[in-house]
């Protein structure tokens, strides 16, 4: 049985993954920090698929806890894929900045994908594909969300130096930079803001978790063998680099 290590996957594009790798025949390892209820219907609605699910509790930035999913019998057997999608994102304008704010995004969204990584390396596959949710901003910037943008590029470049490293063993590693998404980040948004956030995109429209599922789904597949170091931006045409 193959099996897939999505962390943040109890909502948003981390519960779409989930539920797609899913369709694709892996048994899937959920790991959530604060909600546990989502996470538990993720499983419920994999199982009523016909696939298996386990959620785990874990805090990727608690060295301890990341070790001791690395025990989990399922990561001990062996991860075919490792799905890198835990994230915070707090709106805090660039002027107001503090460095504790800064140091808590970072240990989240860049030290908690590395101590994830590190712990379950022994146990991946020869041919592991690792898939990162990095965002546009990483690239991009913004004025309102500083400290999540250099979380992300910071994680971009690592990922891309690890696809590098890992490349003669077979091993696969791209990234994913959404645009706008329809989950919690702009849930608070009116509906003029999300009419003008509309509008921006080329397309006409938000992008949904499954978009960004469909290409986690390709980029973990045989028919991207010959990707890897990829940052792909999936984001309606808002951000072309």
């Amino acid at each position: 049985m193959r099996t897939a290590l999505v962390t943040g996957g109890s909502r948003g594009i981390g519960a779409a993954a989930c539920k797609r790798l899913a369709a694709d025949g892996y048994r899937i390892l959920v790991t959530y920090c604060n909600s546990a209820k989502k996470a538990e219907m993720v499983v419920d609605e994999i199982r009523n698929m016909g696939q298996d699910a386990v959620a785990v509790n874990c805090d990727v930035t608690d060295s301890r806890e990341v070790a001791l999913l690395a025990t989990h019998p399922w990561v001990a057997e062996k991860i075919e894929v490792l799905v890198l999608n835990h994230g915070r994102y707090d709106r805090v304008q660039v002027t107001d900045l503090q460095l504790n704010q800064l140091r808590t995004t970072m240990e989240t969204n860049f030290e908690g994908a590395f101590l994830v990584w590190k712990a379950v390396q022994p146990t991946l596959a020869k041919d592991a594909r690792i898939c990162v949710i990095g965002s546009q901003l990483g690239t991009r910037g913004s004025s309102h969300g500083a400290d999540y943008s250099a979380s992300k590029a910071a994680l971009e470049v690592w990922a891309r130096s690890l696809a590098q490293a890992v490349a003669s063993q077979g091993q696969r590693v791209n990234i994913i930079a959404p645009g706008f998404v329809d989950t919690d980040i702009l849930a608070g948004d009116s509906k003029e803001k999300r009419h003008n956030r509309e509008q921006e995109v080329p397309l006409k429209r938000i992008g949904t978790p499954e978009d960004i599922a469909s290409t986690v789904s390709f980029l973990c597949g045989d028919d991207s063998s010959y990707i890897t170091g990829a940052v792909i931006h999936v984001n309606g045409g808002l951000y072309l680099p």
